[in-house]
């Protein structure tokens, strides 16, 4: 398997307080990671520090063989990487469409395909972010971070604050994505079920350590391992 995301001995944090250490990964094209834990594992920590958004502590972030530079975002989207905040991060009195030209590319002449895996922001594209609802925010920051076509798609927390049946129609649309563009997807999700049920493979962090790395199934099918994994109990 040739890697599109590979990250050696990654340790994160910020300032003096290291809050994830020692993170190991590759992943290969169409690659979709479940990276689960409970609060404060370091999982948001981990996502900015792929994207850049913060200085790694230590350790390599490689996306297609070449090392991302640390701390640099710029060089990070540039490389591909694009990450979906938990707080979406939209410009809310830009309309929809507005919102998706300012992310696309300029050799890029059109988000069209994009918009047709979400078929509802068709229905709002003429009105504001701060308008929508929280669905279709979430679907708005997706479309927005899918007219980049990344390599790698950093996805923290989609289902915040939405309704369990919003995420059900949110998630396969990562699987699909994985599946249709070849791009590596790490998925920072609480509804672990549904995150298990598109993911290829699994991790568990607690306080900054992985507990529990196998495949989605695998990981799926022992309940009492995840969950001791989960509570930080595994071995004892």
């Amino acid at each position: 398997m040739t890697a599109v995301l590979t990250c050696r001995n990654l340790s994160a944090g910020h300032g003096d307080l290291t809050v994830a250490r020692d993170f190991d990964l590759e992943l290969g094209a169409g690659k979709v990671l479940a990276l689960l834990g409970p609060n404060g594992a370091g999982k948001t920590t981990l996502l900015a520090t792929m994207a850049g958004l913060l200085p790694r502590v230590a350790g390599d972030v490689v996306v297609d063989g070449v090392e991302i530079a640390s701390g640099r975002p710029a060089a990070a989207n540039r490389a591909g990487v694009v990450l979906v905040p938990d707080d979406r991060a939209l410009f809310a009195k830009l309309t929809v469409a507005e919102n998706l030209r300012a992310a696309t590319p300029r050799r890029r002449e059109s988000s069209e395909d994009i918009v047709e895996l979400f078929p509802a922001l068709r229905r709002r594209w003429k009105l504001t972010a701060g308008a929508l609802s929280g669905g279709e925010q979430q679907m708005l920051a997706m479309a927005r971070a899918l007219v980049q076509r990344p390599r790698v798609l950093l996805i923290d927390e989609m289902s915040m604050g939405l309704a369990p049946v919003i995420v059900e129609q949110l998630l396969p649309v990562v699987r699909r994505v994985a599946d249709e563009t070849g791009a590596v997807v790490v998925l920072v999700e609480q509804h672990v079920q549904l995150a298990l049920d598109v993911a290829d493979e699994a991790m568990v962090m607690v306080h900054g350590e992985v507990r529990l790395h196998g495949g989605a199934r695998e990981v799926a099918a022992d309940a009492s391992t995840l969950e001791a994994a989960y509570l930080g109990t595994e071995g004892d």
